[in-house]
């Protein structure tokens, strides 16, 4: 076989393995997160909650948020979205609470969206659901938000499972709110932009899949580049 022939195989080979590695990397990173654009202690101010769909055989037909129990909202506003229907749940508190002047005697603890029929998400692809709320706690510097996602097939995929620093990431980590900076923590992986999606993709958090897709467009691009030399060395034995 000659030299170049082989080498051509090989690039072949190297630019194909790479594109798998990333896209298995980006799946694995594709988990419900949740960021802010303006939150901060004692403020009010946005929380989008990005939803990718990940099932190969159903579509995501609603998702539900747990709110904090502990440090009520005092006010939670739904934005309005095409296509979804939302819904909020409210229920008494065990003792009343005081909160930038306002005594909450009930408060929302949980909001579902749920998709239009013949809007449900397929796989591959996510939207932003939004909320109004306020004002946050001053006391903490990042909120836990608990996400259930149903699919078509009856499948409940809880996105719950605390992130602990220093140990590996959890299978279905729950969405986790640093009051501090107001972005997105535990599972803040970035999702490619969809039909669906809503403003445009933000850089990739820290724990992302930005290293996967770097590694992965490093392969794609040496692979090229080998294919390249082989394919010059083979113009150049026939010539």
């Amino acid at each position: 076989m000659k030299p170049a022939t082989t080498l051509l195989r090989a690039a072949t080979t190297l630019a194909i393995t790479s594109g798998a590695v990333l896209l298995a990397a980006t799946a694995a990173t594709a988990h419900v997160t949740v960021s802010s654009p303006d939150a901060e202690p004692g403020g009010f101010g946005k929380l989008v909650f990005r939803v990718p769909s990940e099932s190969e055989t159903a579509k995501t037909v609603s998702v539900t948020v747990t709110l904090p129990a502990q440090s009520p909202f005092a006010f939670v506003s739904t934005k309005a979205m095409p296509d979804w229907t939302a819904e909020t749940k409210t229920e008494k508190l065990a003792e009343p609470v005081e909160s930038d002047g306002f005594k909450i005697t009930e408060a929302v603890t949980e909001v579902t969206w749920t998709a239009d029929k013949g809007s449900a998400l397929s796989s591959g692809e996510f939207t932003e659901l939004e909320l109004s709320v306020g004002p946050f706690p001053e006391d903490v510097q990042s909120l836990t938000l608990p996400a259930s996602q149903v699919y078509s097939d009856g499948e409940v995929v809880d996105w719950d499972q605390p992130t602990v620093e220093g140990e590996a990431e959890p299978e279905h980590p729950a969405p986790v709110l640093e009051l501090a900076s107001g972005t997105s923590a535990a599972g803040s992986g970035s999702e490619p932009r969809s039909a669906t999606g809503g403003p445009e993709a933000t850089e990739a958090a820290p724990g992302s899949d930005g290293p996967a897709r770097m590694l992965g467009g490093a392969g794609v691009a040496l692979g090229a580049l080998a294919i390249g030399i082989a394919l010059r060395g083979r113009r150049r034995g026939t010539a």
